[in-house]
């Protein structure tokens, strides 16, 4: 027998109709590329988004095209998050911090038709334009004046073509499991896949975000996400925040310690989100200034995991709950959050950090599992550690046109590639990344806990531990570390450190103090890089 519901979509334009309606006047604000800072409601969002649909329709864009963005956090870019998913087109993202070849690539891989760009994205639009074999109209998101002259020819101007529609537009009926967004994997190891969102996902996903145990928003939140529109769905704040009518803060490209403190202190933000790299630099930039954040709650960090040190800092600088987070581009992507349970009141300062350490237990939607060697799942007990697969609702099925099919295993389950634990109280805890853990005689040692164990040292940054092969052992660990500004430490001395906090037989053969850390496009520490270098 079925239920007597509405069955209505669940479709993503109906998020920013709802922000419209009942959030018409909080604010979407951004920092804009051309410089000055740009305000409207939801409202307003919702009228541009429309008009844009209507501009969309009007260059012959039809349901399952593709409509790529090589654009920052804007509100341009916010309005293309729902005027094109709108239409039933598929919103496909770029990365610009991909090398141009790649940015052709994955552009001709996914077919696009159309490409959005921001101004400062001209001259590499220029120099690909030739390899795009699919792209037949680019579009200058900016208006007429700020056009860059070297964007090629015939290209059109965003507000040109916002200006040319009205905002009377009734949203087609999409069906909720079409696609509505495309985003592809970094690409570390060989060509990016490509990860196909759709609207019920999408809708469930940012529903679960929005939840107490989760990123806990509403309506009287200020949401300053620090991770780049182009990334997997924005982490799914642009969908999280009209969801709830929070205000949106957008930081446009800037995301140095300076530019991010200045906003969030101008709009006063509550929720902060982004990779730790984002918040070594502002945690630097408030020491050097004397000043605080004091309207921010929390903060997320996700990306790579975060080490004691920094989660101490940014909770006693900022007078803010870490709440540290994993998932993929294929998990679109929260998979799990640190959050606590009841069972955890009244723990010690020591007890939360170390709790915090752990990624965090899954969102309703989000199963996951550890598995052995022998493909057998195995225990919850917090020492086990084994392949980490999940699924879900918002878990990608499989990548587009069906590359790295080997990740999709039989029984829906996805391979993460990462190895970890999983506790009695269901903490996910990451060991490492399959391609990244160090095997020495034999046995793992796990990288992030070396990177921890380092960093807890105050005159330490970052820093990356890797795998060098050993004649004896196979693997012997190397640790590289970048020094705080105006800090000085002695290599052996940050040895010592770690042999301090970790198995003897894990300290590091050597501690390497560098001038920078090779950092990819979603803010990881490009380990590969470290190893070829540290073997050539």
């Amino acid at each position: 027998m079925l239920a007597l519901m509405m069955d209505r979509a669940l479709s993503l334009p109906s998020i920013l109709e709802y922000a419209a309606t009942y959030h018409g006047d909080r604010e979407v604000v951004t920092r804009t590329i051309e410089g000055p800072i740009h305000r409207y409601g939801y409202a307003d969002a919702l009228a541009r988004a429309k008009r844009m649909a209507k501009a969309l329709i009007a260059l012959g864009v039809k349901p399952g095209d593709r409509v790529a963005t090589l654009a920052w956090s804007t509100h341009r870019h916010f309005e293309l998050y729902f005027a094109v998913s709108g239409i039933g087109a598929v919103l496909h993202t770029v990365n610009p911090r991909l090398h141009p070849d790649q940015i052709a690539w994955v552009a001709n891989h996914a077919e696009d038709s159309v490409l959005m760009f921001d101004i400062s994205f001209g001259e590499l639009v220029r120099d690909i334009a030739p390899q795009l074999s699919t792209v037949k109209t680019l579009v200058a998101m900016t208006d007429r004046a700020h056009l860059p002259p070297e964007a090629p020819a015939g290209t059109l101007v965003y507000e040109e073509l916002i200006d040319a529609q009205s905002p009377d537009f009734e949203w087609p009926e999409v069906d909720e499991r079409s696609a509505s967004g495309l985003c592809y994997t970094s690409g570390t190891t060989g060509n990016p896949k490509g990860v196909l969102y759709g609207h019920r996902s999408t809708v469930l996903h940012a529903m679960a975000l929005v939840a107490p145990d989760a990123f806990n928003l509403s309506a009287r939140d200020a949401v300053l996400p620090c991770a780049q529109m182009y990334h997997a769905n924005a982490w799914c704040t642009p969908y999280a925040a009209p969801l709830v009518g929070a205000k949106l803060i957008l930081p446009g490209r800037m995301l140095d310690g300076p530019s991010i403190c200045d906003l969030a202190v101008q709009e006063g933000a509550s929720f902060l989100l982004g990779v730790p790299t984002i918040w070594v630099g502002v945690l630097d930039h408030l020491d050097k200034v004397g000043q605080r954040l004091t309207t921010v709650r929390t903060v997320a960090i996700g990306g790579s995991a975060p080490t004691a040190s920094l989660i101490r800092r940014v909770e006693s600088q900022l007078g803010a709950t870490v709440r540290q987070i994993w998932g993929m581009t294929e998990t679109s992507p929260m998979g799990v959050i640190n959050t606590p349970l009841a069972k955890h009141a009244g723990e010690d300062a020591e007890a939360v950090v170390q709790r915090k350490l752990k990624q965090g237990r899954g969102l309703w939607g989000v199963d996951l599992r550890i598995v052995g060697d022998d493909g057998q799942e195995l225990p919850r007990d917090g020492a086990s550690a084994g392949a980490l697969q999940v699924r879900g609702p918002w878990v990608s099925s499989a990548y587009f046109k069906n590359d790295g099919a080997q990740a999709f295993l039989p029984d829906g389950w996805f391979d993460t590639g990462d190895i970890a634990t999983i506790d009695a109280d269901g903490y996910l805890r990451l060991t490492d990344r399959a391609k990244d853990v160090i095997k020495s005689g034999g046995e793992w040692i796990s990288t992030l806990d070396l990177e921890d164990a380092v960093s807890s040292h105050p005159a330490v940054a970052l820093a990356a531990a890797i795998g060098v092969p050993h004649p004896k052992w196979d693997e012997r660990p190397l640790l590289l570390v970048v020094l705080r500004p105006g800090h000085e430490a002695d290599p052996e001395a940050l040895k010592a450190h770690v042999a301090e906090r970790v198995a003897k037989w894990w300290t590091p053969d050597e501690v390497r103090i560098v001038e920078t850390l090779p950092i990819g496009p979603t803010g990881k520490v490009l380990k590969r890089e470290l190893r070829q270098a540290a073997t050539s």
